[in-house]
């Protein structure tokens, strides 16, 4: 007599349905925050989800182990990069956060750390699907590419303050010089523990997707007030990245 045995639920089935629920969790906190007259106070929870998006579409990909490793790693590359940011100004600039963001350890909140490592997730995936050493270089220009959203929109939350505002909204162009060293650091830990050329799968990439589109779409539209050149500037960098992600997945 034959049984006929369940397959078991593994990370290759799961993982893709908790990233896809997270993600469009934090799509409704991102739509919240947009309407409403006090966005920093969906900060923490839209940080969250996208870090638990981010490590649940790496375990599907990578492995629970190495997607939880690889998400450490990258918050701690990003908090030890603010840390040292704060305290000395390289290698972003002289910058200090406020006390809208808590908790913090060493003036720097939390959250933000959390924020590296979920970006950080998803722009590998952007690297990952292009391949190889020049896959860590597109990885890392793509997480800069969202702080040319992420930056204009947290000063206007009052979220963090330059000593020497610079051309771009406020922000200096030593930041975006600074982001793309951290950035570097963070494709090259996380491909480490990832192993190399190891395929970081779709949903990292869609993640990153749907950042690009929220991202363009609140100052396009949604921020009062708008602002079309961060929506111009922004949508055209985290867009070309994305467009590079789905192609190359698609010719695989």
């Amino acid at each position: 007599m034959h049984t006929t045995r369940t397959a078991p639920v593994t990370g290759s089935v799961l993982g893709p349905a908790l990233g896809s629920a997270f993600l469009c969790a934090m799509v409704a906190a991102q739509v919240m925050s947009g309407l409403s007259d006090d966005p920093p106070l969906f900060t923490e929870v839209v940080v969250a989800l996208l870090a638990a998006s981010a490590v649940s579409f790496a375990a599907a990909a990578l492995g629970r182990t190495r997607a939880v490793a690889a998400f450490g790693a990258a918050v701690a590359v990003g908090y030890a990069a603010e840390l040292v940011g704060v305290h000395t100004g390289f290698p972003f600039g002289a910058y200090h956060y406020t006390d809208a963001l808590w908790p913090q350890a060493g003036g720097v909140p939390l959250v933000v750390a959390l924020a590296w490592g979920g970006m950080g997730l998803a722009a590998y995936g952007i690297g990952g699907a292009v391949g190889g050493r020049g896959g860590v270089v597109v990885g890392a220009l793509a997480l800069t590419a969202w702080d040319l959203f992420l930056d204009p929109q947290m000063i206007r939350l009052g979220l963090w303050v330059w000593a020497d505002p610079g051309p771009y909204r406020g922000v200096p162009l030593t930041n975006l010089a600074g982001w793309l060293l951290v950035s570097l650091l963070v494709m090259v830990v996380i491909r480490r523990i990832a192993g190399h050329d190891r395929p970081a799968g779709t949903g990292l990439v869609a993640l990153y997707t749907t950042m690009a589109a929220m991202e363009t779409l609140g100052f396009a539209a949604v921020f009062d007030p708008p602002d079309p050149l961060v929506a111009a500037v922004g949508g055209v960098a985290m867009g070309t990245f994305a467009v590079v992600g789905w192609r190359r997945l698609w010719l695989r």
